[in-house]
């Protein structure tokens, strides 16, 4: 994460707690206080080059749906950098998640991220606006300032300055979907005589920032409704101690001392062999693990306050039914998706 900060021109809105989304379907299905879910990061196999690997992923996602996980995950690739070699889900993540509504009826949608600094809030809100209605009420948005550079220019815009814009971003983003038509007066635009629909089904869309996104830790204290991070290393102890610092820090920002909750990801290649010891592999993108050092790992996250856990399988070695039907059988019992609110009306 990039530890570059900027001094901004002062927000109008805020990040919330977990009050303010009490009734919110998505975001009552992955967090609670001292509590640990899973989803499932897409795609569930890598693409380097043939559509045929993402065929009948949607059927999976159904079945991870039917399961009980908590939540499904995508990425926001615009533009594929080969010297980045990951395409995502290759899928427009708004598109993708809205196919995926369809075909689903509890679990959580995800961006894991968006990308702030690269979309217009307009388009970013007219998107997330639509999908919360079409999905009543579980799109969670992860959002980023993004990581690849070679999208910038692309754009038009400047990689140096993707934190200011990042901020404004959120800003505009939340003016757009307040319930009253905004005056908003923002360096991305000015708005007075129009107004954005639809409107989030439950008022809110929580936006979960990604690392640093180049912010200070009192803008991600008072912004962020929650915060995503990477996990430090994973086999053994010392990075979930280590993570734990990170987010005691994180909360000590929040204003008043609400919860706000903690997610991390990693990509696993899942052993036959249930004791197969937790093993780094790709210089430690990957961890190759059996299904009870993985129960162990995600305890210690929920022990260093970790609240979801996204779990990405496109580079395990195992055929991928056989994967999640074991996750579902073995580790979900134990960190299992939370009552909450059902979705709200889907039958558009």
């Amino acid at each position: 994460m990039n530890a570059t900060t900027h001094r901004f021109t002062a927000p109008v809105t805020r990040g919330a707690n977990a009050s303010a989304f009490a009734g919110h379907p998505g975001y009552r299905r992955m967090f609670a206080p001292d509590q640990l879910t899973l989803g499932i990061f897409l795609p569930l196999r890598f693409f380097s080059g043939d559509m045929a690997v993402l065929i009948g992923q949607a059927q999976q996602v159904s079945e991870i749906d039917r399961l009980g996980f908590a939540a499904a995950w995508v990425r926001d690739v615009p533009l594929f950098d080969p010297a980045f070699g990951d395409a995502g889900q290759v899928f427009d993540p708004f598109t993708y998640l809205a196919y995926l509504a369809a075909q689903t009826r509890q679990i959580a949608l995800v961006t894991g991220s968006a990308i702030f600094s690269l979309r217009h809030p307009i388009d970013l809100a007219k998107s997330a606006a639509t999908l919360d209605c079409l999905s009543g009420g579980r799109l969670v948005m992860g959002i980023a300032t993004g990581d690849r550079a070679v999208e910038f220019p692309a754009y038009g815009l400047a990689h140096a300055e993707r934190g200011e814009r990042f901020a404004q971003s959120v800003d505009y983003f939340r003016q757009l979907l307040a319930a009253s038509p905004a005056n908003i007066q923002s360096p991305l635009g000015r708005l007075s005589e129009a107004q954005l629909l639809p409107k989030p089904v439950t008022g809110r869309i929580p936006l979960i920032v990604t690392g640093s996104s180049q912010q200070s830790m009192a803008w991600l204290g008072e912004q962020a409704d929650g915060w995503l991070t990477f996990p430090d290393a994973t086999h053994n102890i010392l990075g979930p101690r280590r993570l734990a610092e990170k987010i005691r820090a994180w909360r000590a920002a929040i204003p008043g001392g609400g919860f706000r909750p903690h997610m991390t990801n990693e990509w696993i290649d899942l052993a036959d062999d249930p004791n197969f010891p937790r093993t780094p592999l790709q210089g430690g993108y990957v961890l190759k693990t059996g299904r009870n050092g993985l129960i162990d790992l995600l305890g210690e996250w929920r022990d260093a306050g970790v609240n979801h856990a996204a779990l990405g399988i496109q580079m395990a070695q195992r055929p991928v039914a056989q994967i999640i039907q074991e996750l579902a059988e073995e580790v979900l019992p134990h960190f299992p998706a939370l009552a909450g609110p059902e979705p709200l009306m889907q039958q558009w």
